[in-house]
């Protein structure tokens, strides 16, 4: 298992063995303090935000986040390396440990803004984009993407690729172990349908040894981590983290090397985010917003269905606060959870 961490400009540590991926609509900052109540040290991922959207539109809102959430990572759309490079500026600013490009993203919206994905058929122009984004920022820049795409899906392809987008500076890669398709499927079956290739993210790390390189795509458990942790830099988890949030619950303790037996129990989780839920509350946060992320917490157990079912029938309310989820939780019984592996 790799485990020395990157160091950034500010001397924050950045261990990638293991991190929770940037999915859209879902790992915003609600659901980010969430999850580092959770695990104290993976790799956090904003959703994918767009150089549009903070170059023209309210780029406090999208960059929020609590220094509760440290490490984590602003994941960019774009490619324009101009764009790119003042998005980074701003990224950089607002206290970000790390910048991320999208070069992964199949959906039709994000091709006819000509990135995600379909960048991967000009590595040059990604790499210029990396090397706007470097010029200007001292924290990393990273980037995220398949292992080809329909007509660029030759290991060769791949290669290039990677050896190109280094020459702008980019020495940490996180690998969608898929191909992406770019017509005829939808960013569901793009994460479904294509077969896994766990084996070429495996090569890549033989061939290009002094790079950091994560695996992304159908990793289910900390189990599956470790055993891809043996060869590669990192494994990132997407939607069995979302889903089914307690299965972080060891992270720290079997991928990073703390005690064990250390993590939360879920209802001490729970008592955790409620001054949180409050603060947000009062500022004028609606409640749904924060509690859709914690409806999966509870999984497996007693009480489980009745505790999602109380939350989606009262969170949204005009005046719902933090007493909602406590009534909530109440509808589960408490046990000593905290050993069990979610």
């Amino acid at each position: 298992m790799k485990t020395k961490p990157t160091i950034n400009s500010n001397s924050r540590a950045i261990d990638r063995r293991l991190s929770v991926a940037p999915m859209m609509d879902w790992t915003d900052r609600f659901d980010r303090y969430f999850l580092r109540l959770i695990t104290r040290h993976s790799l956090l991922y904003t959703e994918m935000i767009t150089t549009g959207a903070l170059l023209h539109g309210d780029a406090q809102r999208f960059l929020a986040f609590d220094g509760a959430e440290h490490p984590v990572a602003c994941q960019l759309g774009g490619s324009s390396p101009h764009d790119l490079a003042k998005a980074a500026r701003m990224v950089e600013g607002a206290g970000y440990d790390e910048v991320n490009l999208n070069v992964g993203c199949p959906s039709d919206r994000v091709q006819n803004g000509q990135f995600g994905a379909c960048l991967m058929a000009d590595p040059h122009l990604v790499r210029d984009c990396v090397a706007a984004m470097r010029d200007v920022v001292s924290i990393p820049v990273t980037v995220k993407c398949r292992i080809g795409i329909n007509g660029r899906d030759s290991y060769q392809d791949l290669t290039n690729f990677i050896d190109t987008v280094r020459q702008g500076g980019c020495d940490t890669f996180i690998v969608h172990a898929r191909i992406a398709i770019l017509e005829g499927l939808s960013p569901k079956q793009n994460r479904e349908i294509p077969p896994l290739q766990y084996d070429v993210v495996h090569q890549v790390k033989r061939d290009f040894p002094s790079l950091s390189i994560s695996l992304n795509g159908g990793i289910q458990s900390l189990d599956d981590a470790v055993v891809h942790l043996s060869d590669l830099d990192g494994v990132m988890i997407g939607r069995a983290a979302y889903q089914d949030p307690y299965c972080l619950a060891q992270a720290d303790a079997v991928i990073f090397g703390d005690a064990p037996g250390q993590q939360k129990s879920r209802h001490d989780i729970v008592r955790l985010m409620l001054p949180y839920i409050e603060a947000q509350c009062r500022d004028g946060v609606a409640l749904h917003h924060i509690t859709r992320h914690i409806l999966g917490l509870f999984n497996g157990l007693p009480g489980a269905r009745r505790w999602r079912r109380f939350l989606s029938e009262n969170a949204y309310g005009t005046n719902a606060g933090p007493e909602i989820v406590e009534q909530a939780m109440a509808l589960v019984p408490e046990q000593d959870d905290a050993g069990l592996r979610a």
